[in-house]
């Protein structure tokens, strides 16, 4: 566990400030340095099952051109800093306003302005790198809620902010999907009877659908909608019950090369631009249930060829072929399988979509039941 962001991250502000204020009145240029989180610092060890930082840092040092960053760094800080001492949380957005109210309300302040919340957002992701700490432990949240989840096996206990506990049986409540908070540390889970597995479904409405159709009565199982590229509430939700729980964990989503490195990747690894969050926002032991290249031929179902004229569909398959070049994940030995499906991706050209199933039988409503489970049983995932 991580030090609580209450002690560790204003120490950590403190000795940042009082270094550049000793480098200025020694007259020395202060530098502030970042970890630097792109892919080419990007390390991948399957025993660790998650992208982690190398060594690389973006170094910053006091000039005409990056007095700027470093002074809105500073006052960025002191906001956030507010915000840790005072318990109070906000997103990206209401930063950005936050920033822009201190700045009208202070003249001096008016060369820092920030004329979009690109510009605040950068800075705070800069701050983040030089602290190598995370956004929410800033009390900054981008996406408050996890994936849509179901079960009639699964007991969540939540721990307020006052010490008193919540307990929600998901079996309670009826058609409404339990979505925990950004921050699950805060929950703790049991099962009412052993859950067989938890199975994460890309498009939300398909695992409502699933739902609907009666799949967690049938099933021991949970069921998670990850709302395509999985925000760090679903990546941390898909944490916990991996490692609570300990259940087997698929995913079950498109098969094209978007799917395959913007989302079943990120959840499964992190991602690049992450890489001081991943080891709390991922989960190393999800398996790719399918869509799968075979899938396709076995089951008859509807696939399409990439269309040329369609930019992110190109870019997409571009980024497959650089993957496969360049990217750690995919270059390990142990996740071959998972190239090996970019490769068929680059080769044919083709997609096919996890609503795909609905075609096998559409007299069946239960056919992508069945068809999971069945996939499930006889070891048919990567």
């Amino acid at each position: 566990m991580r030090p609580s962001n209450d002690d560790l991250i204003p120490k950590l502000s403190k000795d940042l400030c009082l270094r550049l204020l000793e480098d200025l009145e020694k007259a020395r240029r202060p530098v502030l340095l970042a970890t630097k989180c792109a892919l080419d610092n990007a390390k991948y060890s399957p025993k660790v099952g998650y992208l982690t930082p190398g060594s690389k840092k973006v170094r910053t040092e006091l000039n005409v051109s990056s007095v700027k960053k470093m002074s809105r760094a500073v006052f960025m800080l002191e906001v956030v800093l507010r915000n840790i001492d005072t318990g109070a949380v906000n997103t990206k957005r209401e930063l950005y306003y936050i920033a822009k109210g201190e700045i009208k309300h202070n003249p001096k302040l008016k060369p820092l302005d920030f004329a979009d919340q690109n510009e605040s957002d950068d800075i705070i992701d800069f701050i983040c790198e030089m602290l190598e700490c995370y956004r929410e432990e800033l009390n900054c949240y981008a996406n408050d809620r996890g994936g849509q989840t179901y079960s009639q096996d699964l007991v969540v206990t939540e721990t307020m902010t006052d010490g008193t506990k919540a307990v929600i049986d998901l079996s309670k409540l009826g058609t409404s999907p339990f979505q925990p908070k950004n921050r699950p540390q805060n929950l703790k889970l049991s099962m009412k009877k052993k859950i067989d597995f938890a199975l994460i479904v890309e498009s939300e409405g398909t695992a409502n659908t699933l739902v609907a159709n009666g799949f967690t009565r049938r099933h021991n199982a949970i069921i998670m909608g990850a709302q395509g590229v999985p925000s760090n509430a679903v990546r941390g939700w898909a944490k916990l019950i991996q490692d609570q729980l300990k259940v087997p964990m698929y995913f079950f989503g498109d098969l094209d090369a978007y799917t395959m490195q913007n989302i079943f990747r990120t959840l499964k690894a992190g991602s690049a631009a992450s890489l001081i969050r991943n080891s709390d926002y991922s989960a190393p032991d999800v398996k790719f249930l399918g869509v799968l290249p075979e899938d396709i031929k076995k089951y008859e179902l509807n696939d399409y060829p990439v269309k040329e004229n369609d930019a992110q569909e190109v870019r997409a398959l571009k980024k497959a072929d650089d993957a496969l070049k360049n990217d750690p994940f995919f270059q390990d030995r142990r996740n071959k399988g998972l190239a090996a499906i970019l490769h068929w991706l680059l080769k044919n050209k083709r997609r096919c979509e996890q609503q795909a199933y609905f075609s096998v039988n559409p007299r069946d409503p239960q056919m992508p039941e069945k068809i999971i489970v069945d996939k499930i049983k006889k070891g048919e995932f990567v």
